[in-house]
């Protein structure tokens, strides 16, 4: 147990990490930014490289409502729930931490937004909560479609991390103008910390709409594929 909990941890910090530095650093950069799409891939690339690297140990989860999912598939047993939820938030917090570390390390440092997540006038686009709500639900449900999908008994072995890792880009495609993309309580809540203020209020939306949506994707898989 205690090496899937490591392996949870340093997967959740290099999803943090690698995404949400690619958003700090990199998506605004002066003539050479990366923009949406180089975030949206950034997202993608840390879940695909770090499923291939530990998914092998863990599951590869490093989102507690992925973890919710797959216990409500049957899929992780409900006594590792709890565990694996902390050691995705420790990671995310870690991560955090030596972002804002490098961060403040240049000379007109500024925190701004720090890649956090929000609604209303702190979504990028100033979409209100009710359209956050029903994105990060509905994305998130068929984040955990794609993720039982693509494990399943019934899918040639070994190319699950690649469907997961596109659909978390096209995810990201899709709502970093609505929430700045969430669909992971660790990852919103290590930015919000550093944030403060109108991210820690707004942080429940982010923590209720992936586990529900969580929560039903498994749910679905379950009425879907009974074999599993």
């Amino acid at each position: 147990m205690q090496k899937k909990l490591i392996a949870e941890f340093l997967g959740t910090f290099w999803l943090v990490f690698g995404g949400c530095g690619s958003a700090i650093f990199a998506a605004a950069f002066p003539s050479l930014g990366i923009g949406f799409l180089g975030v949206s891939f950034a997202f993608g690339l840390t879940v695909l490289t770090m499923a291939f690297a530990v998914g092998g140990i863990s599951g590869g989860h490093f989102n507690p409502a992925v973890s919710v999912g797959l216990t409500v598939a049957g899929r992780l047993p409900g006594s590792q729930l709890i565990p694996y939820i902390i050691a995705q938030v420790v990671g995310a917090i870690a991560a955090a931490a030596v972002l804002y570390l490098i961060a403040s390390g240049k000379v007109d440092f500024q925190l701004g937004g720090f890649a956090a997540n929000g609604y209303g006038e702190h979504s990028p686009g100033g979409y209100s909560l009710v359209s956050a709500l029903v994105a990060e639900i509905v994305l998130t449900l068929f984040f955990l479609i794609v993720i039982l999908g693509s494990t399943s008994s019934r899918v040639p072995a070994g190319f699950a991390p690649i469907a997961i890792g596109l659909a978390l880009t096209l995810i990201h495609l899709i709502s970093i103008p609505i929430t700045n993309t969430s669909v992971n309580p660790a990852r919103s809540i290590g930015q919000a910390l550093f944030v403060g203020g109108w991210a820690l209020q707004q942080l429940w939306l982010f923590w209720v709409a992936p586990i529900v949506g969580g929560a039903l994707g498994g749910l679905i898989w379950k009425l879907i594929d009974d074999r599993d």
